[in-house]
Formats: C-alpha cells, sequence, structure tokens
C-alpha cells in the first residue's frame, strides 16, 4: 500500500517500516551509518572518510526536482525503532530500467530489514520500470541474499569503482523483470 507525496515519490508502507522520501532531519543518521567505513565500503559512492556536508548533499539532490535516483529513508518511527534505519534507492536508466541500491545501519544487519525494503520497493514499483538491476560486491554475500530473497537473478560479474575503497572492486549483477 502507498501514497503520493508533493513531490510525486510514494510513502510505501511495511509491516516494520515506512519508505518515505528524505527530509534535512534525516542527516545526521545519514552521516553516522554512511561514516562507518563497513557501510561505505559496500558502496560504490559513499567515501570513507566521509567528507564534511556529504550527507547534506546527499539529500539536496535527494529531493531536486531534476532528480533521477528516488531516495527513501527506512524510518522504523512508527513501530519503536529509529526514525531513519538505512536507505533504499531507484535509478532511472533508459528503455524502463531501473537500478536499485540500499544499505542499513550495521546495528541492523540481518534483520531482513533491507529484505523487507527492496520486496516493497518492489511491490510498489514507482517507477513503472520493467527491469530492475542491482549489483552487489562479491565480498558482501549478505546483500547478495536479499537481492535473491527479493526474486533477482544473477545475471554475472564485473568490476565497480568503490569510492571508499579508491579501487574497483568485483560485483555480482543481478536483474529482475518487473
Amino acid at each position: 500500500m502507498y501514497q503520493e507525496t508533493i513531490s510525486t515519490q510514494p510513502v510505501i508502507e511495511t509491516e516494520r517500516f515506512v519508505l518515505r522520501p528524505l527530509r534535512r532531519s534525516d542527516a545526521g543518521l545519514i552521516e553516522m551509518y554512511s561514516g562507518d567505513k563497513r557501510v561505505a565500503e559496500g558502496t560504490r559512492a559513499i567515501p570513507h572518510p566521509l567528507p564534511p556536508g556529504t550527507a547534506e548533499n546527499f539529500i539536496t539532490r535527494a529531493q531536486a526536482e531534476d532528480r533521477v535516483e528516488d531516495v527513501w529513508a527506512i524510518d522504523g518511527s512508527r513501530h519503536g525503532m529509529g526514525e531513519l534505519l538505512g536507505v533504499v534507492s531507484l535509478t532511472r536508466l533508459d528503455d524502463d530500467q531501473s537500478e536499485i541500491g540500499y544499505w542499513v545501519g550495521p546495528g541492523f544487519w540481518n534483520t531482513g530489514l533491507a529484505s523487507e525494503a527492496v520486496a516493497a520497493i518492489i511491490a510498489a514499483n514507482p517507477q513503472n520500470a520493467r527491469t530492475l538491476f542491482a549489483e552487489v560486491f562479491q565480498d558482501n554475500p549478505g546483500s547478495a541474499r536479499v537481492l535473491t530473497n527479493c526474486g533477482f537473478e544473477y545475471l554475472g560479474d564485473a568490476e565497480s569503482w568503490s569510492l571508499a575503497r579508491g579501487r574497483h572492486v568485483p560485483t555480482w549483477t543481478y536483474l529482475r523483470k518487473m
């Protein structure tokens, strides 16, 4: 179940949390979690150490009218958890395709939150994608399990640049037809 927000980015409700657009007040928790080396090294785009202003700039880009990426906070506050447990995003690609990305704070690893967030995005399909892509670093099998749990199929091996690691890292690429 989801409803439209003013920014045309839906709020998506799940059993344990709400996926909602980022807001300025999320900056502190984004900075705390994404400043953790383990989180940063699990992504392509988060630098480590995290430079001042990175979280605020991320939120500004996520709120821009001309954005190509929709970003949701995993907000557990309605269910006694924190306001921001992690983020999930969809980047618009060509031909009705999107790429999904996600991270959760280390304290929430192995709790099913990432799988629940990805499943909710798939069910809502807010960008009306025909195909979703995802990529995970090969040294992060937990993130690969999130994708396979949500119906993604292994497509092949590749490499992507990791800003935090300062080098190319082997990846597994996944695909999910909608």
